[in-house]
């Protein structure tokens, strides 16, 4: 099977999915370009169809409404969008850290390139970090992350990640997730965004400090439980039919990661406390939760419904200190 991540390159320690190459820090984007294989363009070209006429000789016709986009280096077709879509260029994506990183302190980490080109990030640390009760380190990042099949737009997202498992969060606040999104029929402007952005990341003490509340917030094992059953058996999110109902092999998991076998679970910020539930959910999600292979459990958990159910555990966590 082909790889699900056509490539991707980071920088220190070897990423919570474990794929890529490493790179030594302080390299030029440059070089991220190259590494992270992201050194392509998006090309376009009109749609045509071949309709068979009297005779059996085809007819070429156009179809103006939409295009085909493709890589100008391997010719591989992505996707057939619209014509109002709006490209943007993998390189777009790298750049939009250039004065993040000489200016404002920004460290990329990872860089990327998924589903043979369909979709392509990049994670860079902010400098922020936290470190809970029992020396428990957390992290702020940011991801910009975007598509040309539709599947995502342009999204950049505040991010923390737990030192000593590699958790991975969206920063959000009274259930609001704190990301910025352009839709591709709009223009990107990375200007705009990091305007933007910049009323998302000042909130990450504030995010931390309910971070710091959840491992303050003592749980007792019925109130466990009823978060996993809330989390992972959502009647309002999944099919309350018998078949889906309850979700058994994940409830046991995450019990066991939350009872001591997760990274992490045995701190004194996470044992038997609200954070500790939060993040059984997240290193179930990041590492554990079924998939056809990493890279696919990579792109749930950033992008798809591993990314929803780390919301939804945020969400019900938060109610333990409203």
């Amino acid at each position: 099977m082909a790889h699900f991540i056509e490539q991707m390159a980071y920088v220190g320690a070897t990423p919570w999915h474990g794929l890529g190459s490493q790179l030594s820090p302080n390299q030029p984007l440059e070089t991220w370009e190259r590494e992270a294989g992201m050194n392509w363009q998006i090309q376009e070209s009109p749609v045509y169809f071949k309709a068979d006429a009297i005779g059996n000789v085809g007819t070429i016709h156009s179809f103006p409404e939409q295009k085909v986009l493709y890589r100008s280096d391997t010719k591989i077709p992505l996707s057939v969008v619209s014509q109002r879509y709006q490209i943007v260029q993998p390189r777009e994506v790298l750049e939009f850290y250039r004065d993040l990183t000489e200016v404002s302190g920004f460290e990329l980490e990872t860089a990327g390139v998924l589903k043979g080109g369909r979709k392509f990030w990049a994670l860079a640390k902010t400098g922020q970090t936290t470190t809970l009760k029992g020396n428990d380190q957390v992290d702020g990042y940011l991801l910009l992350a975007t598509s040309c099949d539709g599947s995502l737009a342009t999204t950049a997202t505040p991010t923390s990640v737990r030192v000593v498992c590699n958790n991975t969060l969206t920063i959000a606040l009274d259930s609001t997730t704190r990301a910025i999104k352009v839709p591709h029929n709009t223009r990107f402007d990375p200007t705009s965004v990091k305007k933007q952005l910049g009323i998302a990341v000042s909130q990450w003490d504030e995010f931390m400090h309910r971070m710091r509340m959840l491992a303050e917030r003592n749980v007792q094992e019925h109130e466990a439980m009823g978060f996993f059953r809330n989390v992972l058996c959502d009647t309002q999110h999944n099919s309350p039919t018998p078949d889906v109902l309850p979700n058994e092999r994940a409830l046991r998991k995450v019990q066991i990661l939350y009872e001591g076998e997760g990274r992490g679970a045995t701190l004194e910020s996470a044992r038997g406390t609200a954070w500790g539930l939060l993040n059984a959910v997240t290193e179930y999600v990041d590492h554990e939760r079924r998939a056809r292979s990493t890279e696919y459990r990579m792109d749930s958990a950033w992008f798809g419904q591993g990314a929803a159910i780390k919301q939804r555990a945020l969400e019900k966590a938060l109610q333990f200190v409203a």
